[in-house]
């Protein structure tokens, strides 16, 4: 029996989620800015998936959208 394949739209794409490394490298700032700014609980939120954070672009965009508007 042959399985059914179907391609993504873009509707049902998925952005892949950004390393820290990724994270740094968009804002501009070193990576120990960011792990501070965690610490701090004032950056951008971020999830944690065993021993790694892991950042959604979406998240960070509207972080820094409201914090160049205050």
């Amino acid at each position: 029996m042959r399985r059914k394949t179907t391609t993504p739209t873009a509707a049902t794409t998925i952005e892949e989620l950004w390393t820290i490394e990724d994270v740094a490298a968009f804002l501009r700032v070193p990576v120990a800015t960011l792990y501070r700014w965690r610490t701090m609980h004032t950056g951008p939120a971020a999830y944690r998936v065993g021993r790694h954070l892991r950042y959604d672009p979406a998240t960070v965009r509207a972080w820094l959208t409201e914090t160049a508007a205050a």
